[in-house]
Parts: structure tokens; sequence; C-alpha cells
């Protein structure tokens, strides 16, 4: 089941602690990592325990928290393999150091795949050496030794020793080497595969300060930031004098900025005693703005673009398997459709915030940053700082589905401390949050396939229109050549053209997947209705096929396993009666399903629609392949909802336009997402735990959603939608019975 071991570069590293005690971790060998030497010639020390005389154990979470539970579930694989017991272990978030930590972000589902076996291997290098020191006191052999609740065992004479009285002794021994630890069976875990509460629940349901939004810093001033509502525009003139003048405000100054849509953009500043009064002064701001190129455009000119380019040959070829047309002419039944979706903001619970402080010629930074080293990065180039000379404090994020991979508000709130001279903290409005996004781009999809007499998926064409330049995609608005169902299809055609774009955009929670999984699935339902075939079986006979190899260079659970896929479909049907209970009029199911982020996920929504097309879905089930174990059910359940309310609020309502090169929506009046009231009345979630390394769960479970509800209201109705929100075309939830 293992994927990775760590490799030479990187090895076990333990020091003691002042007043007895013990640091275990891993160093990197020089030139391993980006600065990755406390000194010429010699690694860092990089500590993930800290094992007290007193026998407290304290573990740090070195990647940042954005409610996907990685504070708990990093921390749960250490404590496993040295076995001591969860209630007695104290978690501490860990600052940004890359040359102790190793990589140190959030994103991708990436946590669990890549540190499930160095983060039990450090747990297992401590717990051998806290063996090999009681051995050396009781004068025994190690292997007559055993651990447990944070204790040396000698069963043979019944003796028993802390952890804490043996961690001085313990790291003044030489560590074992990484790659040869033996690590638990898993027949023997007592946390992995517990449902373990998050580390820290109890904080913020009693308002504990945790969060960016909630740093303080003595003599803090509070700062907003007035940008230009056209991506990229500059500031001509401000009354920056009047401004000085209004109640509360210590300066107002312009930041002049540069050209790229993800770093440092010009704008003015506003500082105050308190972020109210800023942001009443930046009320009154007077600003004439260069707004530049983007100003000219729009939503509307995008959909007549897109309109355009599809009367015309595709600009490129993404993919061509067979003779696509030929395949078309000779098919039994053709169907053909339209689709697309809209750009999307990500509305993060927490808005952009961030607190510097500029003393001394040096930078300190709170940041609530799912790629904090970016971060780092973007600041020292922007300020012309060396990055030795700033030092970033990793918060817990309040959501974020991929807005905070971008570092914008960190490099304003730098930039605002260094001319402000005190502490800043800088809190976007919730119409900043929204209005100066990175968006989900939308896209527009062609669509024409074909099955032959015996219902048998033959031909598949997509003229894919997105945006970028040339032969590039804009972030976040590509298709890949290999994405389903490239080479489950005998004839198939992927094309692509692409139109500029000036808004900016990025990644949102299951990048790309999240809007091609819609056109993908619900076109294969079409194609099953074509056929007469059940939807579920059209698709289990789509993947009568071998796994595929891994695309090159990338990790093995990479490679799509249509297997693993099948039983996804099967685990969904099985539990939600899929074609085996009766539904009432105008009730109907529909499924999704989808592999991404080494996950395999298969959604079956239960939906009801009435006579004013109002919408209810009632239940929701999911089967998800992640492989084994599941570390902790307790977050793996939570993921999975989370992404099926999130995809919910995809597919009714959420859409971002744009005119004049700007945002028309401004707060969540206007882009709104799923109430409580318009959840599922249940969703269950399923794990078909495959014999395969475990991965990450923050993603596969969104993308299926979408499709699997819009099928099921072409079942109860009979229309098919094929353009997103729902809303658009006079659907609205419907209120619960």
């Amino acid at each position: 089941m293992e994927t990775a071991r760590i490799d030479r570069r990187a090895f076990l590293q333990v020091s003691a602690l002042a007043g007895g005690g013990m640091l275990i971790g891993l160093s990197f060998e020089p030139g391993a990592h980006a600065q990755a030497q406390s000194a010429p010639g010699r690694p860092a020390l990089n500590a993930f325990i800290r094992i007290a005389a007193d026998g407290t154990v304290t573990i740090l979470a070195k990647n940042p928290e954005v409610g996907q539970s990685v504070k708990t579930l990093l921390p749960m694989l250490i404590a496993e393999e040295l076995d001591v017991d969860w209630k007695a272990v104290r978690i501490e978030q860990a600052d940004l150091d890359e040359a102790k930590y190793g990589d140190q972000y959030a994103g991708g589902s990436l946590a669990v795949p890549e540190q499930w076996l160095p983060m039990r291997q450090v747990g297992a290098g401590a717990r051998q050496m806290l063996v090999a020191a009681a051995a050396r006191e009781w004068k025994v052999p190690e292997s007559e030794c055993s651990t447990a609740s944070g204790r040396v065992h000698h069963r043979p004479t019944k003796r028993a020793v802390g952890y804490g009285a043996l961690a001085a002794k313990a790291a003044a021994l030489a560590p074992p080497d990484a790659g040869t630890l033996k690590l638990k069976d898993p027949k023997d875990y007592a946390i992995i595969g517990k449902p373990i509460p998050g580390v820290d629940n109890l904080a913020i349901v009693t308002g504990k300060p945790l969060f960016g939004i909630d740093v303080t810093v003595p003599g803090m001033l509070w700062a907003v930031y007035e940008k230009c509502p056209v991506y990229g525009g500059r500031v001509r003139t401000a009354n920056l004098e009047a401004i000085k003048r209004m109640p509360g405000v210590r300066d107002a100054f312009v930041i002049e900025g540069g050209t790229e849509l993800a770093g440092l953009l010009g704008g003015v500043a506003v500082v105050a005693d308190g972020w109210w009064a800023a942001q009443s002064a930046r009320g009154k701001l007077e600003v004439t703005w260069d707004e530049g190129p983007t100003a000219a455009q729009g939503s509307a000119g995008f959909a007549s673009r897109a309109a355009e380019f599809s009367a015309q040959p595709p600009a490129r070829t993404l993919r061509s398997d067979g003779d696509v047309e030929a395949s078309l002419k000779s098919a039994a039944r053709v169907a053909e459709g339209s689709y697309s979706y809209p750009f999307l903001a990500h509305a993060s619970p927490e808005v952009m915030n961030c607190t510097a402080r500029f003393e001394g010629g040096k930078l300190e930074i709170w940041a609530p940053s799912q790629t904090p080293q970016r971060g780092l990065e973007l600041v020292s180039k922007t300020l012309g700082m060396s990055p030795g000379d700033i030092t970033i404090h990793l918060t817990r994020i309040g959501g974020c589905f991929g807005r905070r991979l971008n570092n914008d508000y960190m490099v304003e709130a730098a930039a605002i401390a260094r001319r402000a001279g005190a502490p800043v903290k800088l809190l976007w409005s919730r119409e900043d949050d929204i209005r100066h996004d990175f968006y989900r781009p939308g896209g527009f999809h062609h669509l024409k396939g074909g099955v032959d007499a015996a219902g048998r998926l033959v031909a598949w064409r997509d003229h894919f229109i997105s945006f970028g330049e040339g032969e590039t995609f804009v972030r976040g608005a590509g298709m890949s050549e290999r994405d389903f169902p490239a080479r489950f299809v005998p004839n198939y055609g992927l094309y692509a053209s692409v139109m500029p774009l000036g808004v900016p955009t990025g990644a949102l929670r299951a990048p790309g997947d999240n809007a091609v999984c819609f056109v993908v699935q619900s076109f294969i339902d079409e194609l099953a209705h074509a056929a007469g075939k059940d939807p579920i079986q059209f698709r289990l006979a789509m993947l009568d096929a071998p796994a595929l190899p891994a695309p090159e260079g990338k990790n093995p659970l990479a490679r799509f396993d249509p297997k693993r896929m099948r039983a996804v479909y099967e685990l969904a049907a099985a539990r939600s009666g899929w074609g085996s209970r009766a539904l009432p009029k105008g009730t109907a199911l529909g499924v999704g399903g989808h592999f991404c982020h080494y996950g395999y996920c298969a959604v079956v929504a239960e939906v009801r629609v009435d006579a004013n097309k109002g919408v209810r879905v009632d239940k929701v089930w999911t089967a998800t392949d992640v492989g084994r174990p599941i570390i902790n059910p307790s977050g793996a359940a939570q993921q999975v909802q989370g992404s099926v309310i999130d995809g919910l609020g995809h597919v009714m309502d959420l859409e971002i336009t744009f005119e004049r090169g700007r945002a028309v929506q401004s707060n969540l009046h206007e882009y709104t997402s799923l109430r409580i009231s318009e959840a599922p009345t249940a969703i269950e979630t399923h794990f078909l735990q495959s014999d395969n390394p475990p991965t990450g769960l923050g993603e596969p479970a969104l993308p299926p959603v979408l499709p699997a509800v819009a099928n099921a209201i072409f079942t109860a109705t009979g229309a098919r939608v094929r353009d997103l929100p729902l809303s658009k075309h006079g659907y609205s939830w419907a209120a619960r019975a």
C-alpha cells in the first residue's frame, strides 16, 4: 500500500530540550529544500514532537488549517505511531518555516497522500528511540520492550516508565534510519480510524481568537484598501487631504502597485484607529481611475464571442482518437447539446485579512494563507526585502475553497504597514471579497455523441470554448486531453478555442473538475437516455476497461482505475435503492460520478420538482473511495457533506457576471449560497475502503453533485438544463415539506 518513503535527503533529527526532554522530526540535507540550512553545511532542526520531562507531549501541525481538519489529522498520524493517548497530546500550529517542516500549504487534497508515510515515520522513530533508552536503562533487549499510552513496558519484569522520564536519555541516542522503521499493523491502530473531534472545535464554538481576523498586536491600526473596480486599473487622482481630516484617520496614501493581477495592484490605502473609521472614510473617497483595456470586457461579450466560435472550426485539437465524424454519421442514435457554466467567486466565510508589523527593517506577518511560502516570496520580491527579514505566523483560516492560494491581501498589508510606520491590520469588506476575487472561469461546450444499435457509446465530440491566449488557458479554465471520457470512447475528439480575458482567475474547490464534471456527466446521461439504457448501467458499460497508466512523472495514484470508479457507482446505487424504489410523481433519482485528486466519488440525489419549478433535494447518497484507512471518520464525513452543500449552491444560484470589466455582484444578497433550510434532509456518506493508500477528501465529492441534481431534474420533468445556474431557468429552492 505504501507509495513513497522519505528519501535519503531527509532523515530523523533529534535534539534535547532544555531541562530534560526531546525534540524529534525530519531534517533535510543541504540543498534538499529551499533555505534548508541553519548554518553552512548543517541541516536545520525540525521538531514535530516535543516530549517534556514531565511527560507532556506536544505535536506541531505544519500545514495551514482551512477547515479541512488537517490540524487534527496530521498529528493523529504522529500520535498513533508514537503510541500515546490522544487525550494526552497538545497540538500547536507551526509558523512558516519550510526549512524545518518541508512544504507548508493547503490545497489539492494533498495533505494525506503526501504526509501519510512521513508523519507516521516521525512518530515511529521517536517511539523506537524511547524503547532503546528504556532497554539501555534496564539492560534488557529492545525486543522484550513494548509501548502503550506513553509508557515503555518490560513485561517479563513488570517494569514500566513514562516517556517523559526517558526523553532526555533518548535524545542522546543516534536516531534510526527513517526508511527502516517498523510501522504499526493497522489492526493495532488506536487513533487512526477513530472519529476524533477537531482540536479547535471548543475554541471555535466559544469564540476564542484563532483566525486571522482575530489577530491583534500592541499599537495596531486598521486599514482598508480601495482598488480600481476594473482589474489592473491604476489611480490617477484621489482626494487624500480631505480623507486625512476625517475622524480617526491617521493617514491616506496612494500605492502605485504593478500590473500582475496576483500581486500588488495600485490603490488607495486609508489607515485609521479602527476599521469602521477607515471604512467610513473610504466611503468619502473620490478617485479617478485609468481603467485600462479590461473595461471593454463583459459577460455579454464573452457569450457572443463564444457563439461565434461555436460556428467556426476549433482553433486547436487537444485529443483525437479514431474517426469521430464517420462514427457520428453511422451511429444508430445521436445526441447533441450546448452546455455552459458561469464564473464563480469563492465567498470565503472569513473575508481576506492580514496583520503586518514593519520595524527595524524587519517584517512580521500574521496571515491566513493557504500558500504562506509563496506569500513570503511575493512580499520579498515586491518590497525588495530579504526573505530572512520576513516572519510569517500561520493563523487558522475561516474557509477559503482555494481563494487563499493567492496572497494579494498579504502583500497589500505588508506594503501599507511599511508606509504607515505602525502595525496594521488590513481587513477587506465583503464587497471587496466578491468583487476582487480570483474567479472560477466560465466555459462553453458544444457536444455531439453517438451510440450504436446495441446502445454502446461509440463517438464523442466536444468543442470547448474557454479563456486564454494561443495554446494557454488562463488559470482554472483548462481541460485536459486525459479528462474522462477520453480513452473510454473509441472515437473521441476534444477541441478548444479561447478568447482573451483580463479578469483574475484561479482555483476553486476541485478546480476544473467542478465545472467539467457537470458537462460530461450530464451529457453522458443524455446519451444513456438516447440509447434507452439505465444511466448507471450505461456508465458501468463505459468503464469496462483495464486501469490506465498514470500521467508521466505523476504519483501512481493519479492513474484512473475504472474498477474503482465502477465500485463507487455500484455502492451508491445499492445504498440509494436505485431502480428498486417507487418514487412519487415529480420525484426522481439522478447520478453523477467523478475521479479527481486521487479520489473516486459517485453521488445519487433524490430530487423533487413541483409545478412552479421549485426544487427540493430530499436526500443525497455519496459513495467514495479514497483508499484505506479513513484516518478520521468524523472529519471525512464532514468533508463529503460540506462538498455536497457546496455543490448544491453551485448548481442553483451562484454566478458572477461582468459589465465594463467589473463584477456586477457585490455581496451575499446577490451571490447567495445555500441556506440551512434549503439543504437536503439527509446526506449519507459511504466509504469504500479499497486496498490503496489513503488520499484526500476536500475535493473529490463536490463535482458529481451538480450533474446528479441536474440529471434528476431531467428524469422528473423531461426538461434538460444545460446552462448553470438553474435559477436562470426559473428554478428555485422549494420550502422543506
